[in-house]
């Protein structure tokens, strides 16, 4: 199923993002963590792309077993690092040979191992986005960052950057994770006001360790509002606390979303099942009602 049949509409929905081994001998246990995201029955699931590439076919053959063996639709990332037009063009092709209808382009960040530039045949997003279109078949989506591209010289630099991916054939936009939902409707005002009208989807990060602030911050140079900081130090150090006090946050983000006419929304599970159900239960009678 593509996603441009169920996005931007009323229905609402809720998406969770796993990602693939890094190696091959990890493949079976992280596909059996993705596999239990899936038996929650998620509307759909983004499976991402290795650095570099380094596991485009994991990413291919877990999307693939994910569509195949729980019924639930999947969403491949491809990025640009290190890409080749021919490298892209295969990925593809494979791609549409595993079912798999739906793909997320990113630039991507260049991997700390890489010496030679990563970005030959494709230095944007939007390059990539073109290529994807010309192939034909795909549902095609798109990153975006609510507190502003960090190559971006002005925020206004950035939503010129975004309309160009979008011209170029993206449907819709899935936002870096932000903690501050006032962000994410200051962002979207910008967006509409340029005239992008896809559909932006939130993307929401439950932290439920400690340690996973500074990686948030790092790779995300989102903002900490001071309450969420709270948290960390309260809860932080107990970790079954801090798993239910970040399961709590989130689920009031997503409810505060909701709850501002916001239908879909996307959750950076990191193939934790538990998190997933936990924030599934926080919403169960919401998602029986007709938001």
């Amino acid at each position: 199923m593509k996603l441009n049949s169920v996005l931007g509409q009323k229905k609402l929905t809720l998406s969770f993002e796993v990602f693939p081994p890094k190696a091959d001998s990890d493949y079976e246990s992280v596909k059996q963590a993705a596999y239990r995201v899936a038996k929650l029955h998620p509307d759909y699931m983004s499976v991402t792309y290795g650095a570099g590439g380094s596991t485009g076919g994991s990413t291919i053959a877990l999307a693939e077993g994910i569509q195949k063996e729980h019924g639930v639709t999947t969403i491949a990332h491809l990025t640009c690092v290190g890409a080749t037009k021919e490298s892209i063009q295969n990925a593809l092709g494979d791609m549409k040979n595993a079912g798999i209808e739906n793909v997320l382009a990113l630039r991507g960040d260049r991997p700390a191992w890489m010496k030679e530039e990563p970005f030959t045949d494709y230095h944007y997003a939007s390059d990539l986005v073109e290529t994807i279109r010309e192939f034909g078949g795909f549902c095609i989506g798109g990153a975006c960052y609510p507190e502003g591209h960090p190559d971006a010289k002005s925020k206004s630099e950035d939503i010129k950057n975004l309309r160009k991916k979008v011209d170029a054939g993206c449907e819709f936009l899935t936002t870096q994770m932000f903690f501050d939902n006032n962000i994410y409707y200051n962002f979207l005002y910008r967006v509409r006001s340029a005239g992008i009208e896809v559909p932006v989807i939130p993307g929401i990060m439950p932290i439920t360790r400690a340690s996973q602030v500074d990686n948030a911050i790092k790779l995300s140079g989102c903002n900490m509002p001071e309450r969420f900081k709270n948290i960390v130090d309260k809860f932080g150090a107990n970790k079954n606390a801090m798993m239910q006090a970040g399961i709590i946050y989130a689920s009031e983000q997503i409810i505060d979303l909701i709850a501002n006419g916001v239908t879909n929304i996307h959750i950076y599970s990191m193939n934790h099942a538990q998190v997933v159900k936990g924030i599934l239960d926080n919403l169960s009678e919401i998602r029986k009602g007709a938001w």
